[in-house]
C-alpha cells in the first residue's frame, strides 16, 4: 500500500507542528495540504481522500508516481512546471494519474500555461497523465487501465474528473512493453462533466491523446510530433469536439487519427461515435509505411466537419465490415473536407480484406479552414504551445 501524501510529500512537517489530514465524507471539501510542507524536489505519492494538494508556483520535481485517489483533489496553478526526473532501470516510473472519484484542476492561461515535462528532453522520458472516470465503456462494466492499473468505466455519463485548461505535456510515452505504454493524455472512461480544453502533447513516444470509452468532450487540442498517432480512440468513446490540430514531426509518426470501436467484438455497445468539428491534420508525406490521415476501423462510427488534410499518402482509410457499413448508410461521414497533397483521398477494405469503395465518406470544400487557419497555426494555439 502506498503511503499517504502526508508522509511522502510533507517532509518538512515532520520537524514542525503536527499536521492532521482527515478522511473526508462525500459532503465535505478536501483539506488543503499546507504549501510550505511540500517538498518541491520529491513530488510523488498519493493524494488521499480528504486531501487537496495545490501546486502554487515555480517548479516541482516529479520523482515517481503521483496518484489522486478517490476523494482526493489536485490543483495546479498557472505557470507551474512539473518536471519528471530521469530514472534508472528498476526505479518507479514517473506519471500523474487520477483515479475514479479523484479530481484534477489545471488552471493554466494562454500567457502562463502549466507545463508537465521531463528533465531528459526526448520522447518516452516519463509516463504521462492518466485520468480514470466512471462513464460507460464497451470493454465491460468496468476495466483496469493498461497503465497505472486503475479501475475505469461505469454508468455515470456525466462523471466529473475535474477541469484542465492550458496544459502542455512534453516528452511522455514511457513504454513497459509494446502492448503497455503511456500516451501523453490518456482518458479512461472519463465523463462529460470533465472539462478538457487547450491541451498540447508534444514529442511523445506513443499517441498524443487517447480515449478509452467515456463521454468527455474536448476543445482546442494540439498534438505535435508524437511518434505513433496524434489522436486515438477505442472502447466506445462518444464525445463532441471542436478545434483539433495535429502535426507529424521528428521524421516519423503513423497517423493523424486511429479510431476503433472494439477490436475483439466490433459490434459492442456503446459504439465509438464522436463528433469532431474543425480539424487539421498535417503529415510527413510518403514514408516507408502508408501513412493515413484518418484510419477508421474495428466498428467505429464518427462524424467530421470542416477538415483539412495535408501531406498524407491516404486521407481516409476505412476497414472492416462494420465501419464500412456506417459509411454505406451515410452515418459515418466527413463534410467540407479540403485535401492538400493527399495521394489517395479514400480507400476501404472489408473484414476479409477485399477492396471496397468508401468515397462516400467525404464531401469536399476547397474553402475549408480546419482548426482555424488551414495548415497554418490557428490563432487559438498561439502563445502557449511549442513546435508550431
Amino acid at each position: 500500500m502506498k503511503k499517504s501524501i502526508s508522509t511522502l510529500l510533507l517532509l518538512a512537517a515532520l520537524s514542525s507542528s503536527a499536521v492532521v489530514f482527515t478522511t473526508s465524507c462525500s459532503d465535505k471539501d478536501p483539506v488543503e495540504v499546507p504549501p510550505e510542507t511540500i517538498d518541491r524536489n520529491n513530488l510523488k505519492g498519493e493524494v488521499k481522500a480528504g486531501e487537496h494538494l495545490i501546486l502554487e508556483s515555480g517548479t516541482y520535481k516529479l520523482t515517481g508516481s503521483l496518484v489522486v485517489a478517490n476523494g482526493g483533489k489536485l490543483t495546479i496553478k498557472a505557470g507551474v512546471i512539473v518536471e519528471a526526473t530521469t530514472f534508472k532501470s528498476g526505479e518507479e516510473i514517473r506519471y500523474i494519474a487520477v483515479a475514479q472519484g479523484g479530481q484534477i484542476f489545471v488552471e493554466g492561461t494562454s500567457a502562463k500555461p502549466v507545463v508537465i515535462t521531463a528533465a531528459e528532453k526526448k520522447p518516452g522520458a516519463w509516463g504521462g497523465v492518466v485520468i480514470c472516470g466512471k462513464a460507460p465503456i464497451n470493454r465491460g462494466a468496468t476495466a483496469s487501465s493498461e497503465v497505472a492499473t486503475l479501475t475505469y468505466g461505469g454508468t455515470v455519463a456525466n462523471d466529473n474528473s475535474g477541469s484542465i485548461k492550458y496544459l502542455r505535456i512534453e516528452y511522455s510515452g514511457y513504454s513497459y512493453t509494446s502492448e503497455k505504454e503511456f500516451n501523453g493524455l490518456s482518458l479512461f472512461g472519463v465523463g462529460s462533466g470533465t472539462t478538457i480544453e487547450y491541451v498540447q502533447v508534444h514529442e511523445g513516444s506513443d499517441d498524443g491523446f487517447e480515449w478509452f470509452g467515456g463521454t468527455v468532450n474536448t476543445k482546442y487540442l494540439v498534438s505535435t510530433s508524437s511518434e505513433d498517432d496524434q489522436f486515438d480512440w477505442t472502447e466506445g468513446w462518444n464525445g463532441t469536439n471542436e478545434n483539433w490540430y495535429g502535426k507529424e514531426g521528428l521524421g516519423r509518426g503513423n497517423r493523424g487519427i486511429e479510431a476503433d470501436n472494439n477490436s475483439t467484438n466490433l459490434k459492442l455497445t456503446p459504439v465509438s461515435n464522436p463528433t469532431i468539428k474543425n480539424l487539421t491534420l498535417i503529415g510527413l508525406g510518403k514514408q516507408g509505411a502508408e501513412p493515413q490521415a484518418i484510419k477508421l476501423r474495428f466498428g467505429t462510427n464518427g462524424t467530421f466537419d470542416n477538415v483539412v488534410l495535408s501531406n498524407w499518402d491516404v486521407g481516409f482509410d476505412v476497414q472492416h465490415d462494420e465501419s464500412v457499413a456506417f459509411v454505406s448508410a451515410g452515418q459515418m461521414k466527413a463534410t467540407n473536407v479540403k485535401f492538400d497533397n493527399v495521394t489517395t483521398k479514400a480507400k476501404g477494405s472489408t473484414t476479409a480484406g477485399a477492396a471496397v469503395d468508401v468515397t462516400k465518406v467525404f464531401t469536399e470544400n476547397a474553402n475549408a479552414t480546419g482548426a482555424g487557419a488551414g495548415t497554418a497555426t490557428p490563432e487559438w494555439a498561439k502563445g502557449w504551445t511549442v513546435g508550431l
